[in-house]
């Protein structure tokens, strides 16, 4: 029988791991944040009660806020406000999806491709300046007020910022990158997927804010001059009946909806950020 001695080397024993936990720092901060957030939408929305209460503006110019949540409650259980919001977001995901793909495609070229940039920057640019709601009544003449209209003033929303996010961040990526992959005998579509898209990512997600943005704006300018469904029905719709408490309620949609968007961008551009940092570690 052997026995052990004092100096017998014992593998340790390991300690109990611990999960993780957000320091309660963290979330104070967080709870910080959001209360000071609310502090500007609270003080508005008190000067409102406040100047409806007192009769300082008649209720045909601004109505209460009771009376707009009323409205609210209303529109939101008949499913009318579900109704128009649905028909935007179509919409813009359609047009958006197809600027955002023309953008990247010409801002590509642009950025891979001296010669294209110098023969398409300048007429570009030119176009790029005229507001999207110019381009509505030539528009007009040629497409009608249907769809095709929408889809195309806000498939333009998307395109100028697209296009030109992408081509500045191709030229941005350093010269040495591409370099190294010539050294390392890679094809040009390895180059292009390992080195200048990765360099580029931050412009073109720059990009595609902004594009969503532009459309979602241009969405509702033209859904304002030529609609007979959408968000942007809905005002034009409430003023010519005076109806400013449904105009209130579309305007408190249009805000929430163009928010949310922005907002799940914002989740969708840290998830593929996350994911590209460890796939470079």
């Amino acid at each position: 029988m052997t026995l052990l001695s004092d100096n017998s080397a014992v593998a340790p024993i390991p300690a109990r791991e611990r999960t993780p936990r957000r320091p309660l720092r963290q979330v104070g901060l967080g709870l910080v944040r959001v209360a000071v957030a609310l502090i500007l939408p609270l003080t508005l929305i008190a000067a409102w009660w406040l100047a409806s209460s007192q009769g300082w503006l008649p209720e045909q110019i601004l109505p209460s806020p009771s009376y707009v949540y009323a409205t609210a409650i209303e529109m939101i259980l008949s499913g009318e406000i579900f109704y128009h919001t649905g028909v935007s977001l179509r919409r813009v995901v359609v047009g958006f999806l197809f600027g955002a793909a023309s953008g990247l495609t010409l801002g590509m070229a642009m950025g891979l491709s001296r010669r294209v940039d110098d023969y398409v920057r300048p007429l570009f640019l030119a176009f790029a300046q005229i507001p999207t709601l110019g381009w509505i009544p030539l528009l007009m003449l040629i497409f009608g007020i249907g769809e095709t209209l929408k889809i195309i003033v806000i498939a333009k929303g998307a395109l100028v910022p697209m296009t030109l996010n992408t081509a500045a961040g191709i030229h941005s990526v350093p010269a040495n990158f591409v370099e190294v992959g010539h050294a390392l005998r890679f094809s040009r579509w390895q180059r292009l997927r390992l080195i200048v898209l990765p360099g580029a990512a931050p412009s073109i997600f720059t990009g595609i804010r902004y594009g969503l943005t532009h459309s979602w704006t241009a969405l509702v300018g033209v859904e304002l001059l030529a609609s007979s469904e959408g968000l942007g029905y809905l005002l034009v719709w409430g003023r010519q009946m005076f109806w400013l408490d449904v105009v209130i309620v579309a305007m408190i949609a249009i805000g929430i909806v163009g928010f949310l968007m922005d907002k799940g961008f914002d989740a969708a551009e840290d998830r593929v950020q996350r994911w590209k940092q460890r796939e470079e570690h």
